[in-house]
């Protein structure tokens, strides 16, 4: 299922490529994706899907390391676009997004290292785990956008943009689709906080441990609401919203993804 998600994403990108962006195709009228094109994508996430279903569930208990969180995320990112290119113009995004999601798929056969997950059959732990997964999914989201405005922002200051940019929707639209995936991943990230904080509290009785990942999740956290406050009242957008966006996701990366990477590759410790 790993290779299959993974020829299907990287065959669609191909495929997308050549339809979208090269030669003739540039100078004709770019649409959203084509009800087959949307099928395929919809057979690789479920191919996806299963996948990591296989990879962290076995039996009763949960596995988990640094390969298989970066597929759920990156998982998670490519469903959440798939919804919402149904509402929005995402046109240019799926040839950048749809590579890393081929890379992504396939992480979890080549770093197989990961730990079992104690509490996993506790409703609560759950619960946090999947706001935990939808907030690094939103906010991995977040950041592609602010880094794909932050190119576009550039080629328009020099008077020229790339073609693969050309089908990429306006800096506004992009801006307003920025915030609300910040919102509402602000949102998921506060209760990931809390959640914990009740669920340490619930299973050893004491509070959220204050290590390594706890401190940059925080850390995350501050930043995402300093953008936020200086977004409602003074108004930030463009590069100063880019580098905070950017900022705060590198913080949250580092909180798990980045720690989990050494101990499991770096170290050799599950």
């Amino acid at each position: 299922m790993h290779l299959l998600a993974t020829v299907v994403y990287a065959g669609l990108a191909v495929h997308l490529w050549r339809a979208r962006w090269r030669g003739p195709a540039l100078g004709r009228p770019v649409g959203g994706l084509k009800l087959i094109e949307r099928g395929l994508l919809l057979i690789a996430l479920l191919a996806h899907a299963v996948s990591l279903r296989m990879a962290v569930f076995d039996g009763d208990t949960m596995r988990f390391g640094f390969a298989v969180a970066i597929s759920v995320i990156l998982w998670l990112a490519i469903a959440l676009y798939w919804i919402e290119s149904f509402y929005a113009r995402m046109d240019g995004l799926q040839v950048l997004a749809l590579p890393v999601a081929a890379i992504g798929a396939l992480m979890p056969v080549f770093f197989r290292e990961a730990h079992v997950l104690e509490h996993a059959g506790s409703p609560g732990f759950r619960l946090h785990f999947l706001m935990a997964m939808l907030a690094y999914s939103l906010f991995t989201l977040a950041a592609l956008h602010a880094s794909l405005m932050a190119v576009v922002e550039r080629g328009l200051h020099r008077g020229r943009i790339s073609p693969l940019l050309t089908g990429l929707p306006p800096l506004l639209t992009m801006e307003a689709l920025l915030f609300r995936l910040i919102h509402v991943a602000f949102l998921l990230l506060t209760l990931t906080l809390i959640s914990g904080i009740f669920f340490s509290e619930a299973l050893f009785g004491k509070a959220l441990s204050f290590n390594h990942k706890t401190l940059f999740a925080i850390i995350s956290w501050l930043i995402f609401a300093a953008l936020l406050t200086g977004r409602h009242l003074r108004g930030w957008r463009g590069r100063i919203a880019l580098r905070w966006t950017l900022a705060g996701f590198a913080a949250l990366l580092l909180a798990y993804i980045g720690s989990r990477f050494v101990l499991e590759v770096i170290l050799g410790r599950g």
